[in-house]
């Protein structure tokens, strides 16, 4: 789970470095931009894979296989009706970039090419999250690796085909990442349909009952506002930081990519903890539960501690490799110190998002984001609006911050109740 969630950000990583080192900073101010409003909308349906791992894992530990198959069914047709909404908003979603982000003509115009061709892979960039998540609630770690690999070396390989040999810009790296997801969709259906052959789970298409669709729209509910809130406040980075000029925007779009990374190597444990625990809810193991609690706390701290030290050390290098753009490697580097301290402040809630997702527990997770997005980011930087890009990052620490610790009262509140199992 930690090695196929680092590749995640390759992504990002390859098409910030490639346009990085295009001519300008409106290149990279307007993917930026772009990357980020598809970002939030396949974020957004980040549900998807949180409540099918969850209830698969859950189901997996009782050994229940005709309910393994409705779950994944019903999550796959919430996916298709999900995506094929976004497209059909196209429009709608296009003029809102332009009017809430007020950055300038450039940049709004190649945000709005690179989110123009990218929609369109939502189809396959929201089932593989369903498909993801049953592999993950199977405990088969191995397939999310080998998709996410895949999928980032056929994103890499086309990202510099298209923007370097063929000089095509913002709109080659789209299509790279567009080709990419719709390859990976191929590879996941592979290997799920090996999975439900190994289990000897039927496959045979037949519509959800109204209980078990009422169940799993509640547990995707309240984990899509969580979503949507924790959404709120990183486009509210990118958004204002438009506002405080391209530069600004291209710097902060190089430091997300460090605090990705980070996100994403912690959710490798997080995944993991997702699994374990789920299944140990399905078979009301409650001593096993609690253990790989602790496990996965211990590792969150190890790999927190070990990327502070990295951006601690190397952190300026980071940047230079991203982009030669003299004012953005300038401006990114003056808030490097925030990126070298959030992994340690962050820890807390990545981890403890696992463990909630395999308890499902939506409701939790939904109220702590509810009260962390509302005193933990918008007050702090209320309060400090007056340090303009320092008060974002500042707001962004204690965002990550009260997530953590809301959420291990919350946990600890449960185990005191004796209510972990329920």
């Amino acid at each position: 789970m930690i090695l196929s969630n680092i590749s995640v950000p390759l992504l990002g990583l390859v098409d910030t470095a490639v346009i990085g080192h295009l001519s300008s900073a409106h290149y990279l101010a307007g993917i930026a931009l772009g990357a980020s409003s598809i970002a939030v909308l396949f974020w957004l349906a980040s549900f998807l894979r949180m409540s099918t791992t969850g209830v698969i894992a859950q189901a997996l530990g009782s050994k229940d296989t005709n309910r393994l198959r409705m779950l994944f069914q019903s999550s796959i047709i919430l996916a298709m009706t999900f995506a094929i909404t976004l497209v059909l908003l196209q429009p709608l979603l296009m003029a809102a970039i332009a009017k809430l982000s007020g950055a300038t003509e450039q940049v709004v115009h190649q945000a709005q090419l690179y989110f123009s061709i990218r929609i369109y892979s939502a189809p396959a960039a929201l089932c593989n999250l369903v498909l993801l998540g049953f592999m993950l609630g199977m405990h088969f770690g191995k397939g999310p690796f080998y998709l996410v690999l895949f999928t980032n070396v056929v994103n890499i390989i086309l990202d510099i085909l298209f923007v370097v040999v063929f000089e095509w810009g913002v709109a080659g790296a789209a299509w790279a990442s567009l080709i990419a997801d719709y390859s990976a969709l191929g590879l996941a259906i592979f290997l799920v349909q090996k999975l439900f052959v190994k289990h000897q789970i039927a496959w045979c298409w037949t519509l959800p009952t109204l209980t078990q669709t009422k169940q799993l729209l509640s547990l995707n509910r309240d984990i899509f506002i969580r979503s949507l809130l924790l959404q709120l406040c990183f486009s509210f980075m990118t958004f204002y930081g438009a506002r405080l000029g391209e530069t600004t925007l291209a710097a902060n779009a190089v430091l997300l990519n460090f605090l990705m990374l980070v996100s994403f190597a912690l959710d490798g444990i997080a995944y993991a903890a997702e699994a374990k625990v789920g299944h140990a809810k399905g078979q009301q193991n409650m001593s096993e539960l609690r253990l790989w609690v602790r496990i996965s706390v211990f590792w969150g701290s190890i790999f927190a501690l070990l990327y502070a030290l990295f951006f601690a050390t190397l952190g300026r290098k980071l940047i230079q490799l991203l982009t030669d753009i003299p004012e953005v490697v300038a401006h990114a580097q003056v808030y490097l110190p925030w990126l070298t301290f959030l992994p340690l402040i962050a820890m807390g809630c990545f981890i403890f998002d696992g463990v909630f997702v395999g308890l499902t527990r939506a409701k939790a997770m939904r109220n702590s984001m509810l009260f962390s997005a509302a005193f933990g980011f918008f007050l702090p930087f209320a309060l400090t609006v007056s340090w303009q890009n320092h008060g974002l990052w500042f707001a962004m620490s204690c965002f990550m911050a009260l997530r953590g610790a809301t959420l291990l009262y919350r946990y600890s509140q449960l185990c005191r109740q004796g209510t972990l199992l329920q």
